[in-house]
Parts: C-alpha cells; sequence; structure tokens
C-alpha cells in the first residue's frame, strides 16, 4: 500500500513543535551537530527480504497476516519502511527463496521505490525439492565432491542473480559441521570448505565482495566449520582481497567481546559487514538495541574510531543489513524499531569526545574513559535521528504513523489472513 506524502506532512505537522523543543535541547550540547545530521542522512540499513514475514522457533510459527506472498510484495513493503524512515534504502535476497521471475520487472519496482539490491546470500543450509544431493552432512565442506560441487554452483548462480539485480557482493553462511565427536575430520572439512570457497572467489566479478559469515554453534553443535570470527578471518585472508568476514550480532557464544572482534577486523581491513539484531542466551534474532543497546553502541564507537583512522565513508564502505526473525510482533514494526536503535546507537557514537577519549586511554585514566563514553551513551540523540528522517521526507516518528494508517490491517485486507512470506 503506497503512503501518501500528505499523510506524512499531517502527522509531521501534529509533533513539530515537539520536536523542535527537543531538538533544540539536544543541538544545544553538541559541537557540531550539522555535521553528525549530514551523517545520519547518508547511513541507510538494509533490509533482508526474509525477514518482512513473520519469522518462528523450531516449535512452531505464528502468521500475522497479509505477509508478503512474493518477491514483489517484498519489495513493495521495504519500500514503505523506507518511505516511512527514509533509512531503508537496500533490500538483501535470499537465493533460491527470492528469484526474480521477471528480473526488468524487479528492477524497475524496486527503482519505483528508492530501493537498490544490497548483498544476495546464498542457502546451502537447506535442501531444496530439486536438488539431486543431500546437504545433511554439509555443503562446501561434505566429504563427497559431488555434493560440494552442487554447492559451488548454487553459490555461482546466486552471483549471476546478483549480477542482474544490480548486486554487489555475497553472503555465504555456512550451516557445515558436525554435532558428535569423532564425525568429521576438522583438518579436511576445513579444506574442503577453503577449496569450495576458492572456485566462487573465481566466479566474483572484479567489483564485488564476499562476505564470509561466521556462527559459533547451530545448527550443529560439537563444531562448526565456520565457527567464529578467527574462521572467518582465515577463509577471507587465504581468499583474497575481494573476502571479508561479516558479523552477525547473534552469532557469538555469550558474553563474547564482539566491539574487539570489530575494532581487530577493521584494522587487519577484513571487516566486510553486519547482520543486525539482539540476543540474551544465543541467536535469538530479536530486535537491535532491544536487550543490549549499550554493547550496540560501543560496537559503533569501535567503527566510528576506526573507520575514521582510514578515511572509510562510514555510510558506503561496510555492508549494513538486519538479520532478524520474529515470531511474537508484526514484522515491519520490528524492522522500524531496529533501523531507528541503530541510529541512535550511530548518532551517540558520532558524539563522543574522540581525542578526549585518547587522552584517557594514554594516561590509562580508566575512570575519565568510561565518562567520556557514557555520557555520549546517555545523550537522547532520538531528536537528531529524527531530524534527519524529517530532512529526507519522512516520519518524524514512522511507527506511530505506520498504526495511525493502520497498515497492517491493510495488508490483511489485500493480501489475506492466511498470507504467508515466501521462504519462511
Amino acid at each position: 500500500m503506497p503512503i501518501e506524502n500528505s499523510a506524512i506532512t499531517e502527522h509531521n505537522s501534529r509533533s513539530f513543535d515537539d520536536h523542535r523543543r527537543r531538538l533544540d535541547f539536544t543541538m544545544s550540547g553538541i559541537a557540531d551537530p550539522e555535521g553528525v545530521l549530514q551523517k545520519l542522512k547518508k547511513f541507510q540499513v538494509a533490509i533482508p527480504s526474509w525477514a518482512l514475514g513473520s519469522g518462528g522457533t523450531r516449535f512452531g510459527r505464528f502468521s500475522i497476516g497479509g505477509e508478503p506472498r512474493n518477491l514483489a510484495e517484498k519489495i513493495n513493503d521495504a519500500g514503505l519502511l523506507h518511505r516511512l524512515n527514509r533509512s531503508s534504502g537496500a533490500i538483501s535476497l535470499h537465493i533460491p527463496w527470492d528469484i526474480p521471475d521477471d528480473l526488468s520487472h524487479i528492477k524497475d519496482l524496486a527503482a519505483k521505490q528508492g530501493l537498490r539490491f544490497d548483498a544476495v546470500n546464498s542457502n546451502t543450509f537447506q535442501d531444496q525439492a530439486k536438488q539431486q544431493h543431500s546437504y545433511k552432512f554439509g555443503s562446501l565442506q561434505h566429504t563427497d565432491k559431488r555434493v560440494r560441487q552442487q554447492a559451488i554452483e548454487h553459490n555461482i548462480e546466486v552471483i549471476r542473480q546478483g549480477v542482474g539485480l544490480g548486486s554487489s557482493s555475497l553472503t555465504v553462511w555456512l550451516a557445515d559441521g558436525s554435532c558428535f565427536p569423532g564425525q568429521l575430520n576438522f583438518r579436511k572439512a576445513f579444506q574442503h570448505t577453503l577449496e569450495s570457497l576458492r572456485e566462487i572467489y573465481a566466479a566474483l566479478p572484479s567489483d564485488w565482495k564476499m562476505f564470509v559469515e561466521y556462527k559459533a554453534y547451530e545448527p550443529n553443535f560439537y563444531s562448526m566449520t565456520v565457527g567464529d570470527w578467527g574462521q572467518a578471518y582465515l577463509y577471507a585472508s587465504k581468499l583474497g582481497n575481494k573476502a571479508y568476514a561479516l558479523v552477525d550480532l547473534g552469532h557469538h557464544l555469550a558474553n563474547t567481546n564482539i566491539e574487539q572482534i570489530v575494532a581487530l577486523l577493521l584494522n587487519e581491513k577484513k571487516l566486510g559487514g553486519f547482520h543486525f539484531n539482539d540476543s540474551k542466551y544465543g541467536d535469538d534474532d530479536l530486535t537491535a538495541g532491544s536487550i543490549r543497546p549499550y554493547q550496540l553502541f560501543l560496537i559503533f564507537n569501535e567503527l566510528v574510531e576506526g573507520m575514521d583512522a582510514r578515511n572509510m565513508d562510514h555510510a558506503t564502505d561496510l555492508g549494513w543489513m538486519i538479520d532478524a526473525s520474529h515470531n511474537v510482533k508484526d514484522p515491519l514494526e520490528d524492522l522500524l524499531q531496529s533501523v531507528e536503535a541503530i541510529k541512535i546507537a550511530y548518532a551517540q557514537a558520532l558524539l563522543v569526545d574522540a581525542a578526549a577519549l585518547r587522552r584517557a586511554q594514554e594516561n590509562n585514566d580508566a575512570t575519565a574513559a568510561q565518562e567520556i563514553l557514557q555520557d555520549a551513551f546517555r545523550t537522547d540523540t532520538r531528536p537528531l535521528v529524527a531530524e534527519a528522517r524529517l530532512q529526507c521526507g519522512g516520519a518524524l516518528n514512522p511507527l506511530q504513523l505506520y498504526r495511525d494508517l493502520k497498515v497492517r490491517e491493510q495488508l490483511v485486507q489485500e493480501r489475506g489472513r492466511k498470507a504467508a512470506a515466501t521462504g519462511l
């Protein structure tokens, strides 16, 4: 469903005076508010096509109704989010869940929605209906070369699809691993995987990137063939300068210092991007910033410091994507909340007094360092994020407008109560 300019204008006019008071207060305490606003206006977070419908757990899935039944409807929903927040100008597809039937039509539809295509994602963690060999015991690591070749060819096909869409990166996440001691020869599994990745890497266009995503456990529980950031870094280093590690915030063991991992990968020029989500216990795929907002801020603090040290463009030199699964929330509301939380944390990191923090670190002044970081974290940057959105033509409060317009109810009327998203 389209959201008219008049609806956004009317919504903004009702809350503009209150927004202006809050904005003036926040900006009065910031050294370069206009610089921060310009960075916020450029910063975009890609929406994953698989998160536009209700997710679930291994126990069950509860449809919310009105879910996108095909890729065209997913693009329309992503465009709706971008119309509201002006910060979701890209969509990331999962192949074969989202193969365009009519490439020209899909590209035109995305362009009309103001969307570009972000990383394309391969899928060798499921068996598809027409595939010849099973991935039950792995894909790129499999002991059977025929299975490995099937997985390689799938990834190359995903690259081909991505080229047609105008994407420029491939994300490879592997469920490969083992559940029991002795089940797998670790050295051979690593070598098979590396050899497979090399064939896929060779098929990359010259201007593409490969993101190697790691995960500590699940679906295998004894070992994962790309189990942590060190293994992802090892693969990326051996593959070449177009290969990078991708960090999913939920793909770590409990209490892992993700901000340190980010800093080191960035320092080694091997950080490719992010899948943002949040978690309490494992790969919970919860709304970004809903559980550990301070950690999200600390990650962005390392990103801003490290990217500035290398003169990188905050908006374009890394891949910014969400990877979430929604079982109890309206997925569109959840995505609006995630994008907002990401941009709030980014804005807070932009406010850190970097020079003062460096002095505190050089003087081993842990107390001062904590005060500097927490001063930025405790600053209410929501008015800055809202103002950046307003200047780009979005809604001051996207979630409230979404609810006021009864978007979900209209989607249910259009698509039906039993509609279920493809690929889930």
